[in-house]
């Protein structure tokens, strides 16, 4: 016995070392960013972990920098974000609820195709649909819109799994007390499903915050920079043709520091909802 617990306790030690180990590398990085952000530097590059003099010149010169206007990017992908999140969560939980509530011809195709459609990579069809916003003149933030809200239903299949855990009992002693399918979905559908909104949003609204694929892609042609979204912005500032990679780089990380502090709250906040919506989404398909 006395073998066997020696035995669990190096087992246990073992597997924090190895926790704490790889937490080291994973925030060694997070943290060189958030130093360099703040490092003071006439050289460009930051190379040292510790900067050998602390300022806040980077989070200013980055709101006034006139050749690559910061705040615009900000409040267009701010806007993006939250009408994303907003159209898409819609969009999602309504296609989950129908599926997994309603019963009518092609449910089952449907689902089948959706399964294989989302094997696939959204960025496979990035060219197919420049060319159509072009054809459209919507290479701009509405077209971004449009890609980021268009394939929100397709994922739908978290939301449905969610709602088959809801006893279908609950619906139908509505129905019997007279309420429509519309009633029970918005009076009892939506407040059962807190978790998995506030997921469906937090993903929705992340997937814009972040994305620098099609953004790059549809808003390249623009020629203004007041057009363009925080992810292709800030790689325009260090991917320039007049030697600025260097010399923008202080404030490029400190651009990298803003724009982390929205989701990193919104985790903070919003985690115990995140993973009840994982994981509540998951018990059934």
């Amino acid at each position: 016995m006395k073998s066997y617990s020696n035995q669990r306790r190096l087992s246990l030690i073992f597997r924090y070392i190895l926790l704490t180990l790889l937490a080291v590398l994973w925030i060694l990085p997070i943290i060189w960013i958030v130093l360099a952000s703040f490092s003071y530097n006439d050289t460009g590059f930051v190379s040292t972990f510790w900067p050998d003099k602390f300022t806040l010149q980077n989070y200013i010169g980055i709101f006034n920098n006139s050749q690559y206007p910061f705040g615009y990017w900000i409040r267009n992908t701010l806007v993006i974000s939250i009408l994303s999140m907003i159209i898409s969560t819609f969009l999602t939980i309504s296609v989950a609820y129908v599926l997994s509530r309603l019963r009518f011809a092609f449910r089952k195709p449907f689902l089948q195709i959706a399964l294989v459609l989302g094997m696939f990579p959204g960025f496979m069809s990035m060219i197919a649909l420049y060319y159509i916003l072009k054809g459209l003149n919507m290479l701009n933030l509405g077209g971004l819109l449009l890609v980021y809200v268009g394939g929100a239903g397709l994922g739908f299949y978290v939301a449905k799994g969610f709602f088959d855990t809801i006893p279908r009992s609950i619906d139908e002693a509505a129905e019997i007390d007279g309420a429509t399918k519309w009633q029970v979905f918005v009076h009892i559908g939506l407040p059962l499903s807190k978790p998995m909104i506030v997921y469906t949003a937090l993903t929705s609204f992340i997937a814009p915050w972040t994305d620098f694929i099609f953004s790059g892609i549809i808003l390249s042609t623009s020629g203004d920079a007041k057009t363009y979204t925080v992810a292709y912005g800030l790689y325009n500032m260090v991917h320039t043709t007049k030697g600025n990679a260097t010399a923008y780089f202080a404030q490029f990380v400190a651009g990298c520091v803003i724009i982390a502090i929205p989701i990193t709250i919104l985790f903070v906040f919003m985690q115990k909802f995140y993973v009840n919506g994982i994981t509540a989404g998951a018990d059934k398909g």
